[in-house]
Protein backbone atom coordinates (compact mmCIF):
# COMPACT_ATOMS: atom_id res chain seq x y z
CA UNK A 1 0.00 0.00 0.00
CA UNK A 2 1.30 3.46 -1.04
CA UNK A 3 2.39 5.40 1.61
CA UNK A 4 0.93 8.67 0.76
CA UNK A 5 -2.45 7.27 0.24
CA UNK A 6 -4.96 6.51 3.20
CA UNK A 7 -8.58 4.03 1.97
CA UNK A 8 -11.41 4.92 4.13
CA UNK A 9 -14.81 3.22 4.08
CA UNK A 10 -18.19 5.49 4.85
CA UNK A 11 -21.18 3.74 6.31
CA UNK A 12 -24.28 5.03 6.16
CA UNK A 13 -25.06 7.53 2.30
CA UNK A 14 -27.85 9.62 3.62
CA UNK A 15 -27.37 13.45 4.31
CA UNK A 16 -24.82 13.78 6.50
CA UNK A 17 -23.03 10.29 3.88
CA UNK A 18 -23.75 12.58 1.53
CA UNK A 19 -22.76 15.68 2.95
CA UNK A 20 -19.08 14.18 4.62
CA UNK A 21 -18.32 11.96 0.51
CA UNK A 22 -18.89 16.31 -0.77
CA UNK A 23 -16.94 17.82 1.25
CA UNK A 24 -13.87 15.19 0.95
CA UNK A 25 -14.18 15.62 -2.76
CA UNK A 26 -13.70 19.30 -1.91
CA UNK A 27 -10.81 18.83 0.02
CA UNK A 28 -8.76 16.39 -2.36
CA UNK A 29 -6.83 19.21 -3.61
CA UNK A 30 -5.20 20.28 -0.07
CA UNK A 31 -5.81 16.91 1.73
CA UNK A 32 -1.78 16.30 1.17
CA UNK A 33 -0.75 19.37 2.69
CA UNK A 34 -3.26 18.88 5.55
CA UNK A 35 -2.36 15.59 6.52
CA UNK A 36 0.65 14.15 4.40
CA UNK A 37 -1.57 11.72 2.49
CA UNK A 38 -4.15 11.86 -0.10
CA UNK A 39 -7.61 10.77 1.01
CA UNK A 40 -9.72 7.87 -1.15
CA UNK A 41 -13.40 6.81 0.00
CA UNK A 42 -12.75 3.27 -1.40
CA UNK A 43 -16.28 1.93 -0.10
CA UNK A 44 -19.77 3.47 0.67
CA UNK A 45 -22.20 1.43 2.68
CA UNK A 46 -25.32 1.04 2.13
CA UNK A 47 -29.06 -0.78 2.58
CA UNK A 48 -30.00 -0.33 -0.88
CA UNK A 49 -28.01 -0.44 -4.25
CA UNK A 50 -29.77 0.49 -6.49
CA UNK A 51 -30.85 3.62 -4.90
CA UNK A 52 -29.16 6.54 -6.89
CA UNK A 53 -27.07 8.82 -4.59
CA UNK A 54 -26.02 12.39 -5.98
CA UNK A 55 -21.95 12.82 -6.52
CA UNK A 56 -21.51 9.43 -5.47
CA UNK A 57 -20.15 6.74 -7.85
CA UNK A 58 -22.04 3.60 -7.50
CA UNK A 59 -18.71 1.67 -8.40
CA UNK A 60 -18.04 2.90 -4.76
CA UNK A 61 -21.46 1.07 -3.15
CA UNK A 62 -21.61 -2.14 -1.29
CA UNK A 63 -24.38 -3.54 0.85
CA UNK A 64 -21.66 -6.23 2.06
CA UNK A 65 -19.62 -5.13 5.46
CA UNK A 66 -17.53 -8.11 4.95
CA UNK A 67 -16.18 -6.68 2.22
CA UNK A 68 -15.05 -3.24 4.25
CA UNK A 69 -13.95 -4.75 7.35
CA UNK A 70 -11.90 -7.59 5.15
CA UNK A 71 -9.97 -4.94 3.44
CA UNK A 72 -6.75 -4.83 4.34
CA UNK A 73 -6.10 -1.66 2.41
CA UNK A 74 -8.83 0.25 4.37
CA UNK A 75 -7.64 2.12 7.25
CA UNK A 76 -10.58 3.82 8.31
CA UNK A 77 -14.00 3.54 8.95
CA UNK A 78 -16.70 6.61 9.21
CA UNK A 79 -20.11 5.82 10.34
CA UNK A 80 -22.42 7.76 9.93
CA UNK A 81 -25.68 5.59 9.99
CA UNK A 82 -26.98 6.57 13.45
CA UNK A 83 -29.40 4.44 15.60
CA UNK A 84 -27.14 1.86 17.80
CA UNK A 85 -27.50 -1.17 15.48
CA UNK A 86 -26.05 -2.16 13.59
CA UNK A 87 -23.64 0.80 14.18
CA UNK A 88 -22.69 -0.93 17.47
CA UNK A 89 -21.55 -3.97 15.72
CA UNK A 90 -19.41 -2.30 12.83
CA UNK A 91 -17.82 -0.07 14.30
CA UNK A 92 -16.53 -2.56 17.14
CA UNK A 93 -15.30 -5.23 14.55
CA UNK A 94 -13.77 -2.55 12.79
CA UNK A 95 -11.70 -1.80 16.09
CA UNK A 96 -11.41 -5.09 16.69
CA UNK A 97 -9.80 -5.67 13.05
CA UNK A 98 -7.39 -2.48 14.35
CA UNK A 99 -9.32 0.03 11.75
CA UNK A 100 -9.25 3.59 13.02
CA UNK A 101 -12.94 5.00 13.18
CA UNK A 102 -14.85 8.48 13.31
CA UNK A 103 -18.30 8.39 14.14
CA UNK A 104 -21.20 10.79 14.04
CA UNK A 105 -23.60 8.55 16.28
CA UNK A 106 -25.00 10.27 19.34
CA UNK A 107 -27.43 7.67 20.09
CA UNK A 108 -24.59 4.80 19.87
CA UNK A 109 -22.08 6.91 22.30
CA UNK A 110 -24.56 7.96 24.73
CA UNK A 111 -25.31 4.35 25.42
CA UNK A 112 -22.01 2.74 24.97
CA UNK A 113 -19.56 5.34 24.44
CA UNK A 114 -17.04 4.32 27.09
CA UNK A 115 -17.10 0.75 26.01
CA UNK A 116 -16.04 1.33 22.88
CA UNK A 117 -13.36 4.43 24.05
CA UNK A 118 -11.75 1.81 26.49
CA UNK A 119 -11.92 -1.14 23.29
CA UNK A 120 -9.93 1.29 21.07
CA UNK A 121 -7.53 2.39 23.70
CA UNK A 122 -6.77 -1.20 24.08
CA UNK A 123 -6.26 -2.10 21.08
CA UNK A 124 -4.65 0.88 19.91
CA UNK A 125 -6.99 2.65 17.40
CA UNK A 126 -8.12 5.97 17.14
CA UNK A 127 -12.47 6.56 18.29
CA UNK A 128 -13.11 10.17 17.46
CA UNK A 129 -16.73 11.74 17.47
CA UNK A 130 -16.71 15.53 17.18
CA UNK A 131 -19.85 15.73 15.01
CA UNK A 132 -21.60 13.59 17.80
CA UNK A 133 -22.43 16.71 19.67
CA UNK A 134 -23.51 19.82 18.10
CA UNK A 135 -22.55 19.43 14.64
CA UNK A 136 -19.96 22.02 13.40
CA UNK A 137 -19.12 23.66 16.87
CA UNK A 138 -15.68 22.05 18.29
CA UNK A 139 -16.73 21.21 22.09
CA UNK A 140 -15.65 17.74 22.29
CA UNK A 141 -11.97 18.07 21.66
CA UNK A 142 -12.21 21.28 23.85
CA UNK A 143 -13.36 19.11 26.72
CA UNK A 144 -11.12 15.87 25.94
CA UNK A 145 -7.99 18.31 25.15
CA UNK A 146 -7.82 22.02 25.66
CA UNK A 147 -10.16 22.40 28.54
CA UNK A 148 -8.53 19.11 30.79
CA UNK A 149 -7.06 21.28 33.24
CA UNK A 150 -9.93 24.05 33.72
CA UNK A 151 -11.35 22.17 36.60
CA UNK A 152 -15.04 22.61 34.63
CA UNK A 153 -17.87 23.29 37.48
CA UNK A 154 -20.82 23.29 34.87
CA UNK A 155 -21.44 22.97 31.47
CA UNK A 156 -25.27 24.65 30.11
CA UNK A 157 -25.65 23.88 26.25
CA UNK A 158 -28.33 24.39 23.77
CA UNK A 159 -27.94 22.01 21.60
CA UNK A 160 -30.69 20.91 19.90
CA UNK A 161 -31.80 23.56 16.67
CA UNK A 162 -35.09 22.31 16.30
CA UNK A 163 -36.36 23.35 19.70
CA UNK A 164 -34.42 26.06 20.16
CA UNK A 165 -36.27 27.38 16.27
CA UNK A 166 -39.44 26.92 17.63
CA UNK A 167 -39.06 28.65 21.23
CA UNK A 168 -37.47 31.36 19.00
CA UNK A 169 -40.60 31.96 17.32
CA UNK A 170 -42.71 31.70 20.29
CA UNK A 171 -40.46 34.58 21.89
CA UNK A 172 -40.04 37.32 18.98
CA UNK A 173 -42.58 36.47 17.14
CA UNK A 174 -45.58 35.06 19.28
CA UNK A 175 -46.46 31.93 17.89
CA UNK A 176 -47.87 29.37 19.42
CA UNK A 177 -46.39 26.07 20.52
CA UNK A 178 -48.59 24.08 18.06
CA UNK A 179 -47.53 26.90 15.29
CA UNK A 180 -44.20 27.25 15.46
CA UNK A 181 -43.34 23.62 15.49
CA UNK A 182 -45.47 23.47 12.28
CA UNK A 183 -43.05 25.75 10.62
CA UNK A 184 -39.94 24.16 12.12
CA UNK A 185 -41.51 20.68 10.49
CA UNK A 186 -42.08 22.62 7.12
CA UNK A 187 -38.74 24.10 6.90
CA UNK A 188 -37.20 20.68 7.81
CA UNK A 189 -35.85 21.50 11.17
CA UNK A 190 -38.10 19.08 12.56
CA UNK A 191 -38.72 15.56 11.66
CA UNK A 192 -42.02 13.97 10.34
CA UNK A 193 -41.81 12.30 14.54
CA UNK A 194 -40.03 15.01 16.48
CA UNK A 195 -40.45 13.36 19.88
CA UNK A 196 -37.03 12.89 20.14
CA UNK A 197 -36.52 16.62 19.90
CA UNK A 198 -39.32 18.26 21.37
CA UNK A 199 -39.17 15.95 24.32
CA UNK A 200 -35.16 16.49 25.35
CA UNK A 201 -34.09 12.76 24.32
CA UNK A 202 -31.69 14.27 21.57
CA UNK A 203 -30.20 16.96 24.10
CA UNK A 204 -30.42 14.09 26.95
CA UNK A 205 -27.94 12.08 24.85
CA UNK A 206 -25.50 14.90 24.01
CA UNK A 207 -25.25 15.68 27.67
CA UNK A 208 -24.75 12.44 28.94
CA UNK A 209 -21.64 12.70 26.28
CA UNK A 210 -20.11 15.80 27.62
CA UNK A 211 -20.88 14.85 31.27
CA UNK A 212 -18.87 11.75 30.63
CA UNK A 213 -15.36 13.95 29.07
CA UNK A 214 -15.84 16.79 31.51
CA UNK A 215 -15.49 14.98 34.20
CA UNK A 216 -13.54 11.45 33.25
CA UNK A 217 -16.67 9.67 34.35
CA UNK A 218 -19.09 6.80 32.35
CA UNK A 219 -22.46 8.73 31.86
CA UNK A 220 -24.95 7.13 30.44
CA UNK A 221 -28.20 8.53 28.30
CA UNK A 222 -30.85 6.53 31.57
CA UNK A 223 -28.86 8.48 33.90
CA UNK A 224 -29.67 12.21 32.28
CA UNK A 225 -33.06 13.62 33.43
CA UNK A 226 -35.18 15.00 30.72
CA UNK A 227 -38.41 17.30 30.26
CA UNK A 228 -39.03 18.78 26.52
CA UNK A 229 -40.69 22.03 25.63
CA UNK A 230 -43.99 20.49 24.85
CA UNK A 231 -46.51 22.33 27.88
CA UNK A 232 -44.47 25.66 27.09
CA UNK A 233 -47.16 27.62 26.79
CA UNK A 234 -47.55 31.89 24.79
CA UNK A 235 -48.02 32.88 28.21
CA UNK A 236 -45.22 31.48 29.75
CA UNK A 237 -42.88 32.98 27.08
CA UNK A 238 -44.94 36.31 28.03
CA UNK A 239 -44.54 36.31 31.74
CA UNK A 240 -41.25 35.87 31.12
CA UNK A 241 -40.22 38.37 29.46
CA UNK A 242 -41.93 40.61 31.96
CA UNK A 243 -39.40 39.28 34.49
CA UNK A 244 -36.60 39.88 32.18
CA UNK A 245 -35.87 36.17 31.00
CA UNK A 246 -35.86 33.61 27.84
CA UNK A 247 -36.98 30.38 27.46
CA UNK A 248 -34.50 28.24 26.32
CA UNK A 249 -34.63 24.14 26.35
CA UNK A 250 -31.05 23.70 28.04
CA UNK A 251 -28.89 20.72 28.75
CA UNK A 252 -26.92 20.98 31.98
CA UNK A 253 -23.77 18.87 33.14
CA UNK A 254 -22.36 20.01 36.16
CA UNK A 255 -20.00 18.77 39.22
CA UNK A 256 -21.85 19.44 42.70
CA UNK A 257 -21.16 18.07 46.47
CA UNK A 258 -19.11 15.42 44.47
CA UNK A 259 -21.65 14.13 42.73
CA UNK A 260 -22.58 14.98 38.45
CA UNK A 261 -25.88 16.57 37.66
CA UNK A 262 -26.91 15.59 34.37
CA UNK A 263 -30.13 17.22 33.01
CA UNK A 264 -32.28 18.82 30.59
CA UNK A 265 -35.19 20.98 30.65
CA UNK A 266 -36.75 24.45 29.61
CA UNK A 267 -35.15 26.89 31.70
CA UNK A 268 -35.68 30.80 31.84
CA UNK A 269 -32.33 32.15 30.83
CA UNK A 270 -31.39 35.79 32.09
CA UNK A 271 -32.12 38.62 29.00
CA UNK A 272 -28.51 39.63 29.31
CA UNK A 273 -26.82 35.92 29.39
CA UNK A 274 -25.02 34.78 26.26
CA UNK A 275 -27.02 31.57 26.16
CA UNK A 276 -29.90 34.36 25.67
CA UNK A 277 -29.20 35.39 22.58
CA UNK A 278 -28.64 32.15 20.71
CA UNK A 279 -31.80 32.33 18.01
CA UNK A 280 -33.30 30.12 15.93
CA UNK A 281 -31.41 26.82 14.92
CA UNK A 282 -28.30 27.83 15.86
CA UNK A 283 -26.59 25.83 18.84
CA UNK A 284 -24.32 26.88 21.55
CA UNK A 285 -22.56 25.26 24.93
CA UNK A 286 -21.28 27.48 27.53
CA UNK A 287 -18.80 26.06 30.19
CA UNK A 288 -17.46 27.58 33.44
CA UNK A 289 -14.35 26.00 34.79
CA UNK A 290 -12.44 27.11 37.86
CA UNK A 291 -9.37 27.62 35.69
CA UNK A 292 -10.87 28.97 32.62
CA UNK A 293 -13.81 30.59 33.50
CA UNK A 294 -16.22 31.13 31.04
CA UNK A 295 -16.12 30.05 27.45
CA UNK A 296 -18.75 29.71 24.92
CA UNK A 297 -19.07 28.12 22.02
CA UNK A 298 -21.50 28.77 19.34
CA UNK A 299 -22.19 27.46 15.80
CA UNK A 300 -24.92 25.42 13.50
CA UNK A 301 -25.45 22.20 15.65
CA UNK A 302 -26.98 20.54 12.37
CA UNK A 303 -26.75 19.88 8.84
CA UNK A 304 -25.95 18.12 6.23
CA UNK A 305 -22.20 20.02 5.69
CA UNK A 306 -21.75 21.66 9.37
CA UNK A 307 -21.83 18.05 10.92
CA UNK A 308 -19.58 16.75 7.44
CA UNK A 309 -17.08 19.38 8.57
CA UNK A 310 -16.98 17.98 12.03
CA UNK A 311 -16.15 14.73 10.34
CA UNK A 312 -14.40 15.24 8.50
CA UNK A 313 -11.91 17.10 11.04
CA UNK A 314 -11.71 14.13 12.93
CA UNK A 315 -10.76 12.36 9.49
CA UNK A 316 -7.73 14.60 8.80
CA UNK A 317 -6.51 14.20 12.74
CA UNK A 318 -6.66 10.47 12.19
CA UNK A 319 -5.01 10.53 8.76
CA UNK A 320 -2.23 12.76 10.80
CA UNK A 321 -2.45 9.83 13.52
CA UNK A 322 -1.66 7.07 11.01
CA UNK A 323 1.26 9.12 8.97
CA UNK A 324 2.90 9.52 12.45
CA UNK A 325 2.43 6.35 14.09
CA UNK A 326 0.71 8.42 16.81
CA UNK A 327 -3.26 6.47 16.86
CA UNK A 328 -4.57 4.95 20.14
CA UNK A 329 -5.07 7.83 22.70
CA UNK A 330 -8.48 9.26 22.85
CA UNK A 331 -9.18 11.08 25.31
CA UNK A 332 -12.73 10.35 27.52
CA UNK A 333 -12.12 7.08 28.56
CA UNK A 334 -13.59 7.13 32.61
CA UNK A 335 -11.40 6.61 35.17
CA UNK A 336 -12.95 8.00 37.55
CA UNK A 337 -16.36 6.66 39.55
CA UNK A 338 -18.52 9.82 40.26
CA UNK A 339 -22.47 9.06 40.97
CA UNK A 340 -25.25 10.92 39.40
CA UNK A 341 -27.16 13.35 41.38
CA UNK A 342 -30.97 12.20 41.48
CA UNK A 343 -32.86 15.20 40.42
CA UNK A 344 -35.08 15.47 43.41
CA UNK A 345 -31.57 16.04 45.21
CA UNK A 346 -30.71 19.36 42.60
CA UNK A 347 -31.48 22.83 43.57
CA UNK A 348 -33.14 25.62 41.29
CA UNK A 349 -34.94 27.91 41.55
CA UNK A 350 -38.82 27.94 39.92
CA UNK A 351 -41.35 30.16 37.64
CA UNK A 352 -44.64 28.70 38.65
CA UNK A 353 -48.17 30.20 37.26
CA UNK A 354 -50.57 29.84 39.30
CA UNK A 355 -54.69 30.15 38.84
CA UNK A 356 -56.28 30.95 42.88
CA UNK A 357 -59.64 31.99 43.46
CA UNK A 358 -59.55 35.76 44.07
CA UNK A 359 -60.38 36.41 47.79
CA UNK A 360 -58.78 37.88 50.75
CA UNK A 361 -56.05 35.51 52.23
CA UNK A 362 -55.35 33.42 49.63
CA UNK A 363 -51.88 34.48 48.44
CA UNK A 364 -51.01 34.04 52.30
CA UNK A 365 -52.19 30.83 52.67
CA UNK A 366 -50.19 30.33 49.15
CA UNK A 367 -46.97 31.37 50.51
CA UNK A 368 -47.30 29.99 54.01
CA UNK A 369 -47.21 26.22 52.00
CA UNK A 370 -44.24 27.47 49.92
CA UNK A 371 -42.43 28.12 53.21
CA UNK A 372 -43.29 25.58 55.07
CA UNK A 373 -41.79 23.66 52.74
CA UNK A 374 -38.37 25.48 52.57
CA UNK A 375 -39.72 27.51 48.88
CA UNK A 376 -38.98 30.97 49.65
CA UNK A 377 -40.75 33.65 47.15
CA UNK A 378 -38.27 35.86 44.97
CA UNK A 379 -41.05 37.50 43.16
CA UNK A 380 -44.20 37.37 42.84
CA UNK A 381 -46.81 39.48 40.67
CA UNK A 382 -50.73 39.10 40.60
CA UNK A 383 -52.50 39.72 37.63
CA UNK A 384 -55.92 41.31 37.96
CA UNK A 385 -58.91 38.93 38.62
CA UNK A 386 -61.30 37.45 35.78
CA UNK A 387 -64.36 36.09 36.92
CA UNK A 388 -63.48 35.35 40.38
CA UNK A 389 -59.96 33.93 39.43
CA UNK A 390 -56.80 35.59 39.79
CA UNK A 391 -53.59 34.39 38.06
CA UNK A 392 -50.04 34.52 40.14
CA UNK A 393 -46.80 34.52 38.95
CA UNK A 394 -43.99 33.51 41.16
CA UNK A 395 -40.04 33.32 40.94
CA UNK A 396 -38.76 30.96 43.82
CA UNK A 397 -35.16 31.22 45.81
CA UNK A 398 -33.21 28.20 45.22
CA UNK A 399 -34.95 25.47 46.38
CA UNK A 400 -34.22 21.35 46.52
CA UNK A 401 -36.59 19.88 43.82
CA UNK A 402 -37.79 17.47 46.13
CA UNK A 403 -38.98 20.23 48.81
CA UNK A 404 -40.62 22.23 45.58
CA UNK A 405 -42.39 19.00 44.85
CA UNK A 406 -44.13 18.17 48.14
CA UNK A 407 -44.98 21.77 48.12
CA UNK A 408 -46.79 21.71 45.01
CA UNK A 409 -49.10 18.48 46.07
CA UNK A 410 -49.85 20.24 48.70
CA UNK A 411 -51.17 23.33 46.63
CA UNK A 412 -52.84 20.91 44.31
CA UNK A 413 -55.03 20.08 47.31
CA UNK A 414 -56.18 23.47 48.47
CA UNK A 415 -59.31 24.71 47.25
CA UNK A 416 -58.34 28.49 47.15
CA UNK A 417 -55.73 26.85 44.17
CA UNK A 418 -57.68 26.32 40.62
CA UNK A 419 -54.89 25.09 38.55
CA UNK A 420 -50.89 25.15 38.37
CA UNK A 421 -50.34 26.43 34.95
CA UNK A 422 -46.43 25.85 34.66
CA UNK A 423 -43.72 25.12 36.56
CA UNK A 424 -40.44 26.25 34.48
CA UNK A 425 -36.90 25.99 36.20
CA UNK A 426 -35.06 29.35 36.44
CA UNK A 427 -30.98 29.96 35.90
CA UNK A 428 -28.85 30.81 38.81
CA UNK A 429 -28.73 30.76 42.55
Amino acid sequence: MEKNVIYAALLGAGTVGSGVYKLAGMLSSEMVQKTGACLVIKKVLVRNLYKEREGIPQDVLTDNWNEILEDREIQLVIEVMGGVEPANTYITQAILAGKQVVTANKDLLAEHGQELLTLAENRGVDLQFEAAVAGAIPIIRPLKQSLSASMLTEIMGIVNGTTNYILTKMTEENMSYEEALRQATDLGYAEADPTADVEGYDAGRKVAIMASLAYNSGVVFSDVYTEGITRITADDVRYAKEFGYVIKLVGVAALSDGQIEARVHPMLIPAQHPLASVRDSFNAVFVHGEACDDAMFMGRGAGMMPTASAVMGDVIIIMRNILHDNCGWNGGVAYKKIPVKPIEETKSRFFVRLKVSDRPGALANIAGVLGNNDVSIAQVVQKPSKDGIAELVIITGSVLERHFNDAMVILKGMSVLKEICGEIRVYGE
